[in-house]
C-alpha cells in the first residue's frame, strides 16, 4: 500500500513537471514585458490601477502558455518536433504528454484566461473583449488550423501584433480608456525585440523547418534576409526612446534602454558567428535582452 502510494505521487510530481515543461518558463517574459511597458505608461499618465495590471498579467500568461501547448501539440502532430530538434525538449515528442491531454490543456488554459478577463471587459467595455478574443485566436492558429501562420511565413507577424502593440496598448487602455500615438510608439520595441526571440529560433531551425514543410520568413528568404531582419528589429527598438525624449516631452530616464546597447551588439556578432546547437544561447541572450530593456524602459516611463 505504501509503494502504491510512494508511486502515485511520484507519477503526479513527473506529470507536474512534463506540464511546466510544455509551459516553457523561459519564454514567459514575453508576456509579462508588454503588461509592465503598459503599465508604466499608465502610471506616467497618473491612472494606473494595480488589480487592472495583474489581472492583465494573469491574462496574459494564460494565454501564452496555452499557445505554448497548441504549439507543441500541433508542431508534434504535424512532424515539426524531430529527434534532430535543436531546441529544448518538447513534452509529445518525448512521451510525457499524449495528445488528448495536451488537448484538454490547451482547452483549460484559453477557457481560463476568457474568463479572467472578462473582468477586464466589464473595467474597459467591448475593445478589450475583442482584442482578448483575437488574441486567443491568434494563439490557437499559430499552429493550428487549416492555414497556421507559424507555417505560412506570418509567424513573426503575429508576435509583433499581439505581443507587442495588442500587449501594450491593451493593458495601457484598460486603466486609461483611451488609446494614443505614445502608448502605440511604446508598444514597438516590446514587439519588435519579442519578436527577435522567434527570429533566432526560426534561424537555428531552418534546416527543420524546411523538412517539415514550416514557410517561416527564415526558410522562405534564407538566412541573410533573417540576419538583416533580426538587426532591423533591434535598430527600431533602440530608435524609439530618442523620439519619445525629443518629440513627446519625456525626461532623460527614458533613454534607459540604451544601457542594454553592448547586449544587442554581441548578439549580432553571435549571429554572424555561431550555428547549430549553439544559438541556444543566442536565443536565451535575446530573451534577456528583451526582458532587461523592457524593464529599463518601464522604468524610464515612470521615473
Amino acid at each position: 500500500m505504501e509503494k502504491t502510494l510512494q508511486s502515485n505521487r511520484q507519477l503526479v510530481t513527473r506529470k507536474f513537471k512534463s506540464w511546466i515543461i510544455a509551459g516553457r518558463p523561459k519564454t514567459l517574459l514575453a508576456a509579462i514585458v508588454p503588461v509592465v511597458v503598459g503599465s508604466a505608461l499608465a502610471i506616467n499618465k497618473g491612472k494606473f490601477v494595480l488589480l487592472f495590471s495583474v489581472i492583465a498579467l494573469l491574462c496574459s500568461l494564460l494565454i501564452q502558455v496555452g499557445t505554448n501547448f497548441t504549439n507543441d501539440l500541433y508542431d508534434f502532430l504535424k512532424g515539426a518536433d524531430s529527434e534532430d530538434r535543436k531546441g529544448p525538449l518538447r513534452v509529445l515528442a518525448a512521451g510525457l504528454i499524449s495528445v488528448k491531454e495536451m488537448k484538454i490543456g490547451v482547452v483549460f488554459i484559453f477557457s481560463a484566461a476568457f474568463i479572467l478577463g472578462l473582468i477586464l471587459v466589464y473595467e474597459a467595455g467591448p475593445v478589450i473583449l475583442v482584442i482578448g478574443i483575437l488574441s486567443i485566436i491568434a494563439g490557437i492558429t499559430y499552429t493550428a488550423g487549416p492555414f497556421p501562420l507559424a507555417y505560412n511565413g506570418l509567424g513573426d507577424i503575429f508576435v509583433f501584433m499581439f505581443f507587442g502593440i495588442a500587449g501594450t496598448t491593451g493593458t495601457y487602455y484598460i486603466q486609461v480608456k483611451e488609446f494614443s500615438m505614445v502608448s502605440f510608439l511604446t508598444s514597438i520595441p516590446v514587439g519588435a525585440l519579442i519578436t527577435d526571440i522567434l527570429v533566432v529560433n526560426n534561424y537555428r531551425d531552418i534546416e527543420e523547418d524546411k523538412a517539415a514543410g514550416k514557410r517561416t520568413l527564415a526558410v522562405i528568404f534564407g538566412k541573410d534576409f533573417t540576419r538583416f531582419q533580426f538587426i532591423f528589429l533591434i535598430l527600431t527598438s533602440f530608435a524609439i526612446p530618442a523620439v519619445l525624449y525629443f518629440f513627446f516631452d519625456f525626461k532623460y530616464w527614458i533613454l534607459l534602454p540604451y544601457l542594454t546597447f553592448p547586449i544587442a551588439y554581441k548578439l549580432i556578432i553571435m549571429l554572424y558567428t555561431i550555428e547549430g546547437f549553439q544559438l541556444n544561447k543566442t536565443l536565451e541572450l535575446t530573451a534577456k535582452l528583451s526582458a532587461l530593456y523592457g524593464f529599463l524602459f518601464a522604468a524610464g516611463l515612470i521615473l
